[in-house]
């Protein structure tokens, strides 16, 4: 018995933002001193480094529930279930709703239970609760509903993964760039039938010595923030953690599967810097002492840029629905599901279509 992917949704916000945005932002180093470089300068050195040239912001009417709920709702209309049948709808998020122009994260109650109440589900034991886990926690959700589902307690899990980055980001920071808002779900059934589903999971936290290498920092201009926090990263230190940790964890993941190198379809990783994945990647395929496959790892952030919890599931339902013209997943396909963020955790699950 496994567990297996019956719909997917996203939700990708209507605004667009070019990376000429920032071109007026007054951007400032962590001393508070204004950085050497011109703007246009720093926006070229992201896009070569990340891929970034474009990223979605929510419109000022929409906190991070209602974007889950969006996604929720195409990937209930997607399986053709009744939503009255889910058993478990679990959301993962790190900053809650945040409403447009204010600083302050409002999760009580659960983002969830706010999907569950726009929903309308009547059903009192279908149970509502987030996830917390950094950049991983939509993959996180999948493997605790496949858990629920394995263990007798659960048919159908609704997993969202959604957030607006754009609400908690330093205007003077020049990280803040690379963050954007989104959201994606999926419903996980319990399968008996068929060799399709969830075949293999793994997770992991680094607390030790990593833990704050994504954290809530003050405000790089201190005289006009000094008491407000935002978003931060040591991203050299995330790059390297990533390089070192991610791939061996990969391949931990998929040799449990029982699966070969050669079956592998698709590397599905969370997007937050092209040339980190890329590396990720190639150090994956490495351990194995073979070369990357062409075509194996779908990549949007270049126009979606990165959106979190969110870029996964956005991305799955992307390909499912036909969008990447270059990408395909086909019925029997191996995919490899990757990603890396604030804890710092790490997880990865091998999926057959």
């Amino acid at each position: 018995m496994t567990s297996k992917i019956i719909g997917v949704g996203n939700y990708i916000p209507s605004e667009t933002i070019t990376n000429l945005f920032f071109a007026q932002h007054n951007f400032l180093d962590e001393k508070g001193v204004a950085l050497k470089q011109n703007n246009t300068i720093i926006a070229e050195k992201l896009k070569s480094i990340t891929g970034i040239e474009e990223r979605r912001y929510a419109n000022n009417n929409q906190v991070t529930s209602d974007l889950g709920f969006i996604a929720a709702k195409q990937a209930i209309e997607n399986s053709g279930i009744d939503p009255e049948t889910l058993d478990y709808i679990i959301f993962a998020h790190n900053f809650g709703d945040v409403i447009s122009g204010t600083i302050q994260s409002d999760s009580v109650p659960s983002l969830a239970s706010r999907v569950k109440h726009q929903l309308q589900i009547k059903n009192n034991y279908c149970v509502a609760y987030d996830v917390l886990f950094g950049c991983p926690g939509w993959l996180e959700g999948m493997i605790q509903a496949n858990a629920f589902i394995k263990a007798g307690i659960a048919k159908r899990c609704l997993v969202i993964g959604a957030e607006t980055l754009s609400r908690v980001v330093d205007i003077h920071d020049r990280d803040s760039m690379i963050y954007a808002d989104g959201a994606g779900a999926a419903i996980l059934e319990i399968n008996n039938h068929d060799d399709e589903g969830l075949k293999s999971h793994l997770s992991a936290s680094f607390t030790l010595t990593e833990k704050d290498y994504l954290f809530f920092g003050k405000s790089y201009n201190t005289e006009t923030c000094p008491d407000v926090k935002y978003i931060k990263m040591i991203g050299r230190k995330i790059y390297e953690f990533a390089l070192s940790n991610v791939p061996d964890a990969m391949k931990k993941c998929f040799d449990e599967s029982g699966y070969t190198i050669s079956q592998l379809n698709k590397i599905i990783i969370h997007q937050a810097n092209e040339k980190m994945d890329e590396a990720i990647v190639k150090r994956f395929f490495d351990l194995y002492e073979q070369p990357v496959p062409e075509n194996i790892m779908p990549m949007v952030i270049d126009k979606l840029g990165n959106s979190s919890v969110a870029t996964i599931p956005i991305l799955l339902k992307m390909i499912l629905n036909g969008e990447l013209s270059s990408h395909q997943i086909n019925k029997g396909d191996i995919v490899l599901f990757a990603s890396v963020g604030a804890g710092m955790n790490v997880n990865a699950i091998v999926y057959k279509f």
